[in-house]
């Protein structure tokens, strides 16, 4: 690469970056449904044609965004899950609280972009296939500390209910194929179980209700973990 060359690469992640952080605070003052690539480029002092050839639609700048966010929990969430592997060993429970704990405190950190991934909907978008790798990431890594607790037999899921078998059966081939049906089964439900307390407490739903959220997530978190059978360390 010449010397121009790399001068235009590096202008262009510059001004893709500062187009990207114009939008989250759009995102923020008017939520998803608003972002405007005009009002971006205007905040910018860009005319909207030059902005259109790093972004050709308001869709593609949402996607990137998305992407940006699901890799940004998801990267927060596997360095939690690295540090209780290195400290705690053999503690599966301890991995998992820990996977929970970096998903909250990323979700409260960053309330909006939390918002435009797990929040309502925007009209008119529908997200493309370039999104799902990023999206599973949480949820890869709460099936790898299950992986990693069953291979250790550390791990003994609740019983299916009754007529669940079936639907239990396609549910695991699909997510995790090397793992007992019922345990596909605790770890959707404790998915969705993390992401609905997350949600609660980052749309406000815990005001004057849950006071002391750092002890109850915490006690939360362990109990999600507990229902899908795992254990701490002897």
């Amino acid at each position: 690469m010449t010397t121009v060359q790399g001068a235009r690469a590096r202008a262009r992640i510059e001004i893709t970056a500062a187009i990207k952080d114009e939008a989250r605070r759009q995102l923020a003052a008017e939520g998803a449904a608003k972002l405007s690539l005009r009002a971006v480029a205007r905040e910018l002092g860009m005319v909207s044609s030059a902005l259109y050839r790093y972004f050709p639609s308001r869709d593609d700048l949402l996607t990137a965004l998305i992407i940006d966010a699901y890799d940004a929990v998801g990267a927060v969430a596997e360095r939690a899950h690295a540090d209780a592997v290195s400290t705690a060993p053999g503690d599966h429970l301890a991995h998992w609280t820990a996977v929970c704990r970096a998903v909250r405190s990323w979700a409260v950190a960053h309330p909006h972009e939390y918002a435009l991934i797990y929040g309502s909907p925007v009209p008119g978008y529908t997200a493309p296939q370039d999104t799902v790798g990023p999206a599973a990431r949480v949820g890869l890594l709460l099936v790898a500390t299950a992986r990693g607790a069953h291979e250790a037999g550390g791990v003994t899921p609740p019983p299916l209910p009754d007529g669940l078998a079936p639907e239990a059966e396609r549910l695991a081939a699909d997510v995790a194929p090397d793992l007992p049906p019922a345990l596909a089964v605790a770890l959707v439900r404790a998915w969705a179980q993390l992401f609905g307390l997350v949600s609660f407490e980052v749309f406000g739903q815990f005001h004057r209700i849950v006071e002391d959220r750092d002890a109850f997530f915490a006690a939360a978190a362990e109990h999600l973990g507990r229902e899908v059978g795992l254990a701490p360390r002897p």
